[in-house]
């Protein structure tokens, strides 16, 4: 199983820790394409700053975080997961996990990022600011830059098993699995459902997605669940209590639409 997770907008400060080693991080293919994007960020971090917020869409009330991407080579890291915070990682909670739990997260989750393309949770990076919707000057939109290198790199890390998909759209637009990847690969909406004078209304929601997303993939890794494939996956969910409702692809090459439909949003 390989669970795909986006980033969070906040991230923890660095501490007192090494700065990052590159070279020990998950998925040295794409070593050559995030040594490229972060030169570029840390060149434009520190020059105008003016011209960093506008790239990086920050108010002046974070021109902070210019600051911190340009000292990124020299600052402290983290490991990814104690870096990303933020409603999904919250619900998540890796740091109570217990061990068998926390060691299948360690194996299992990938998050994407504007800046490393993708890391475990265990790699231990600098805090950042750089989304995958940025469009840097010299390479362009991130979100496009990454798709050559993470082709090359993202079939070997998907392996055989399940891959669960939680990204949101911008940085799902940086590797889109193919082929037969895709006919395991299955996307989680979240959906809240409500009775409005008598009828049934469902609507997609947005803070709460995050949550329950969260939540989900702390109750496969508490379980010890790692289903083969989606129609395994809508089951262990059931098991778990989820209401799920699947939608198998009408073609081969395609993932799986799976909608989680929650009565209360918390």
């Amino acid at each position: 199983m390989l669970v795909l997770l986006p980033p969070s907008e906040g991230k923890a400060a660095g501490g007192s820790g090494a700065p990052l080693d590159a070279a020990s991080l998950l998925l040295p293919g794409l070593a050559g394409a995030r040594a490229a994007v972060l030169e570029e960020l840390v060149e434009l971090c520190a020059g105008d700053e003016l011209k960093a917020r506008e790239v990086l869409g920050l108010s002046v009330g974070l021109r902070g975080e210019v600051a911190k991407n340009a000292g990124l080579r020299s600052a402290a890291a983290l490991p990814a997961g104690e870096i990303y915070t933020g409603v999904l990682y919250d619900a998540l909670g890796l740091a109570a996990l217990p061990e068998p739990a926390r060691a299948l997260a360690e194996r299992t989750l990938l998050v994407f990022s504007g800046l490393w393309g993708a890391v475990r949770v265990t790699d231990r990076i600098p805090s950042y600011r750089c989304s995958m919707g940025v469009k840097l000057p010299g390479l362009g939109a991130l979100g496009a830059y990454w798709r050559t290198p993470m082709a090359e790199v993202m079939p070997e890390a998907a392996g055989e098993g399940l891959v669960l998909d939680l990204r949101s759209s911008a940085y799902a637009s940086a590797w889109k699995p193919k082929g037969e990847t895709a006919g395991r690969t299955a996307t989680v909406r979240v959906l809240h459902a409500q009775i409005v004078d008598g009828v049934e209304k469902r609507s997609v929601v947005s803070h709460f997605n995050k949550a329950t997303k969260g939540r989900l993939v702390r109750d496969l890794l508490v379980a010890g669940v790692e289903p083969a494939g989606p129609a395994e996956l809508v089951a262990a969910l059931r098991d778990l209590g989820y209401a799920v409702e699947a939608e198998a692809p009408a073609r081969a090459g395609r993932a799986w639409s799976l909608d989680v439909v929650v009565t209360q949003i918390h």
